[in-house]
């Protein structure tokens, strides 16, 4: 996705979430700022050669504990959303790339990472403090942002970690983008957030994201050039 077309979709998310398009530029800049200091930072091309034919995105759906239960993905890159990096590393796995807005269990995120994952970050009005804090203790980062690119920081499309991931999976090449745990029901998984002991009944602001990500996803689908498929414990589905 463009930044062209992306922008229709950032001006409604920003009119009905209530964000500051300002806040989200001054975030972009200050990630871009945070990267050049530690040095530690990636660039697309690098990112591409990690990710393979078939991607596996897992989102934190109250679905993903069954999904890791049944199932190893060892015939795919994957690719952890934010708060599932906390399942996976659960049941024993590492994953390749982890999206994140920090929002996340910092202290399993920074054990996915000195395992060998990726980290991509991503910048908004909303986590300026935290990018402060935690963009230095992390290795290998690419950044992204919800405003206009920067050079060394990318804007994919996508809004929620999940979607993003869609997004940053489809335009680094993978044909196959298979949705793991993106439930988008009545339920929130104990992993999306760190302060959820357990599974929790949707809240009003998770409703609208969730509403968008599968509105994005639905976009992707149509007008990406990778095959997107919602992964079920039965079965995938398409």
């Amino acid at each position: 996705m463009e930044w062209e077309e992306w922008e229709p979709f950032y001006l409604r998310i920003v009119r009905e979430m209530g964000y500051s398009i300002e806040k989200d530029r001054e975030a972009a800049q200050i990630l871009r700022a945070l990267l050049l200091e530690g040095d530690d930072y990636i660039l697309r091309e690098e990112l591409k050669a990690v990710v393979g034919r078939r991607v596996y995105i897992f989102g934190a759906g109250p679905s993903l504990e069954e999904a890791l239960n049944e199932f190893d993905f060892s015939d795919g890159t994957l690719i952890a959303a934010d708060g599932a990096t906390s399942a996976l590393l659960e049941f024993g796995l590492v994953p390749d790339i982890v999206v994140t807005d920090l929002d996340g269990r910092i202290p399993d995120l920074k054990i996915a990472n000195d395992r060998g994952a990726f980290m991509v970050i991503h910048a908004h009005g909303d986590n300026i403090e935290k990018m402060g804090i935690y963009v230095p203790i992390f290795e290998r980062i690419l950044g992204t942002c919800q405003t206009e690119p920067l050079d060394i920081v990318y804007n994919f499309g996508g809004f929620t970690d999940g979607d993003r991931a869609a997004f940053l999976a489809e335009a680094l090449g993978a044909e196959e983008v298979v949705l793991v745990g993106f439930d988008f029901g009545e339920t929130v998984g104990r992993w999306s957030k760190p302060g959820l002991k357990e599974h929790s009944p949707v809240w009003e602001s998770k409703r609208k994201k969730f509403a968008f990500a599968k509105e994005l996803l639905d976009w992707l689908a149509k007008n990406g050039k990778a095959k997107i498929i919602q992964f079920s414990v039965s079965g995938e589905g398409g």
